[in-house]
């Protein structure tokens, strides 16, 4: 059972510090400083933010995907400040609070379409959340809810049967979203879901997520380094510059008088490209 949000927020950072263990030659290192934000519910917010400025990381520990790290593996972790994610305080999240936690939040990784498992089926991966958080659920029930998700991501059902390595990378997306979405998540984390898809397939994904979160009302944040991709799916944009929090609100009220000289440099960018952000609705 979800706890539901605790703030009545899915998503409530406050002064958040995430940093990286020192690990062999490498010191320790602050990724993100002093983070503050909310998602309202059923609001998705953008982060925005170059190379390096943290926007994976803070994906990484709202998703709650930094608890699931493996022995050996340098992970981020949470040194100050609060981060509550569907009422789950994570700083200490006990494990099974933390498995429950994943059957809330959807989450879409950096490169999802590309690092599907290769000796599974769609239907299987799709389907592999569902026997996660019950093995004995009922065989036919589950390639009804699988058959499901895969129409609602416009695939067909015929590539039910088939393996990642046989789809385009854009049905590759298709399917990582499927399976992020099957157990009807409250949260959805994408990190860069464009990322590595044709820039004529692009757009498709994006309606795509937009249309799923209209129908199904889940709350958002969409990690991306495009602005064209944010404007089409967010209701808010959290700009990061270097691990720290430099501007926050609509595109319109971020970018129409920026002061942070990142975000003039965007909004410099905007010009040069002619994008016009259009009024918010």
């Amino acid at each position: 059972m979800s706890h539901g949000a605790a703030h009545g927020f899915p998503v409530h950072l406050s002064d958040l510090t995430i940093e990286y263990p020192a690990h062999g030659p490498s010191p320790a290192h602050v990724a993100v400083h002093g983070l503050s934000l909310r998602i309202e519910p059923g609001e998705v917010v953008g982060l925005l933010g170059g190379s390096g400025s943290g926007k994976s990381t803070v994906a990484d520990v709202i998703s709650g995907d930094f608890l699931k790290a493996r022995a050996g593996e340098v992970h981020p972790v949470i040194t100050g400040g609060q981060a509550t994610v569907l009422g789950y305080e994570l700083r200490g999240l006990g494990r099974r609070a933390s498995a429950e936690l994943h059957f809330d939040v959807g989450h879409v990784g950096q490169d999802a379409g590309a690092v599907l498992p290769a000796d599974r089926s769609v239907a299987e991966i799709v389907g592999e959340p569902i026997l996660v958080r019950d093995p004995s659920y009922n065989r036919s029930a589950l390639m009804s809810r699988v058959a499901t998700i895969i129409d609602a991501v416009r695939l067909p059902l015929t590539v039910l049967d088939s393996y990642p390595y046989e789809l385009s990378s854009g049905q590759r997306q298709r399917v990582a979203i499927a399976r992020a979405l099957v157990l009807g998540p409250a949260l959805l984390v994408a990190d860069e879901p464009t990322t590595g898809i044709d820039v004529t397939v692009r757009d498709s994904i994006v309606d795509l997520i937009h249309e799923l979160q209209a129908q199904r009302t889940f709350s958002a944040l969409i990690v991306s380094h495009d602005l064209s991709v944010l404007e089409r799916l967010v209701d808010r944009v959290a700009v990061l510059d270097r691990g720290r929090l430099v501007a926050l609100g609509t595109l319109d009220e971020v970018f129409s008088d920026p002061i942070h000289p990142y975000v003039v440099r965007l909004a410099d960018e905007l010009a040069e490209a002619g994008l016009e952000l259009s009024a918010a609705e």
